[in-house]
């Protein structure tokens, strides 16, 4: 169906929601005019829209009819339904998919939604909150499957939870991250653990602009500084907009770190090794071949728990390469790409190779391990533009 389809693509498919409230935060976007907003965030490249239509969320269905008229991309109508009524009024009011919270609903109840939904010819988003709600999608058939990250007794997001949970969904499903992102590098740790999609409600209807911040959370390359050796040059990483942060643990290394610094949950730490890695409490692990007489090997793996998620292609130690990008232009899957990547060359280096993620160190330096907090923030806004 439609939504389902929609979210199957290559890549990390985003949900882009509208709703003027939440229970939990407040007013939004009291005056989000749902028309206006589905049209930009289907322009700006959103695989599917969800549409709040609980009042509750300051929402009706008079504003998923608005969005429809307005925009042709998948909608998900979202509230609270237990009837099958309820469902209808959503098919006529231009719904493609429906949500069925099974917190909020037996075994009976939501196998008779989900049947009612598909007959419509609509998708049922199932979502779960913990991994007893998780087996019962599962159980369901439910080939649509939400995990939220937001307990919706206590209103508190564990996101942890979510990619444990995430991770442990089957793949033959489609799989959506739900609450609590808010940056583009909480959104791929999603996509590491495996979701197929991410909805994103607060952030976007917080934002100047919507679409904007849509854009920034998913199209354009991660960013990643790595050879931090001190708290003040992560710090000044991350607030310049860097979604990575690198900790190289290799002892011959001039870059080498004491430990993985503080690193906030709005961005993730790499710890980087070469041939064989050991516990540093990293969000990722980059491990490099060990170097033959040298700091390291050419290439590396990135690891997420332990397992393979993307490729990095670097250049080879104190080495230029000059067919680099044209190699890895014809790489496939999630490529970071690394070695000689500074302000000057990183927007020429996206065109040609148009990678998952850019990673540069020692173009940012005024000296081994220590970061020029000028070139810094000169390669993320060259990144962001």
């Amino acid at each position: 169906m439609r939504f389902a389809s929609a979210l199957k693509q290559p890549g990390l498919a985003v949900i882009a929601e509208v709703k003027r409230r939440s229970p939990s935060a407040g007013d939004l976007r009291p005056d989000a005019n749902p028309a206006e907003l589905a049209a930009q965030f289907a322009a700006a490249g959103a695989a599917a829209i969800s549409v709040l239509v609980d009042e509750r969320f300051g929402g009706t269905l008079e504003d998923l009819r608005a969005a429809r008229a307005a925009t042709n991309a998948p909608l998900l109508g979202k509230g609270f339904f237990s009837t099958d009524l309820q469902l209808t009024e959503l098919f006529l009011a231009g719904a493609d998919a429906v949500l069925v919270l099974l917190r909020d609903v037996d075994d009976q109840t939501a196998a008779s939604l989900i049947a009612h939904a598909n007959n419509l010819g609509m998708d049922a988003l199932v979502e779960a909150h913990d991994a007893r709600e998780l087996s019962r999608a599962v159980a369901l058939g439910a080939p649509v499957i939400g995990v939220n990250a937001r307990d919706l007794s206590t209103f508190e997001i564990d996101r942890r939870k979510q990619l444990e949970l995430v991770a442990m969904a089957p793949r033959d499903r489609v799989i959506i991250a739900e609450s609590g992102i808010d940056t583009r590098a909480q959104a791929a740790a999603a996509e590491l653990a495996g979701a197929d999609a991410v909805l994103v409600g607060s952030a976007l209807m917080r934002a100047d602009r919507p679409a904007d911040k849509l854009r920034d959370l998913h199209f354009r390359p991660l960013v990643k500084v790595c050879g931090l050796t001190r708290q003040d040059d992560v710090d000044v990483a991350l607030e310049a907009g860097a979604d990575l942060v690198g900790f190289v643990l290799v002892e011959k290394s001039p870059r080498c770190a004491n430990a993985v610094l503080d690193v906030p949950k709005t961005a993730l730490s790499v710890a980087v090794f070469a041939g064989e890695q050991r516990p540093s409490g990293a969000d990722l692990v980059q491990l490099y071949s060990a170097g033959n007489g040298s700091v390291r090997g050419r290439n590396a793996v990135l690891l997420f728990d332990g397992h393979q998620v993307a490729e990095v292609l670097d250049q080879p130690w104190h080495e230029h390469d000059p067919e680099h990008w044209t190699k890895a232009a014809r790489a496939t899957g999630r490529i970071m790409l690394a070695g000689g990547l500074g302000p000057d060359n990183v927007r020429q280096a996206i065109s040609r190779v148009n990678p998952w993620a850019v990673d540069a160190s020692s173009a940012l330096e005024s000296r081994p391990g220590i970061k020029d907090h000028a070139l810094v923030r000169e390669f993320i806004e060259a990144v962001h533009s």
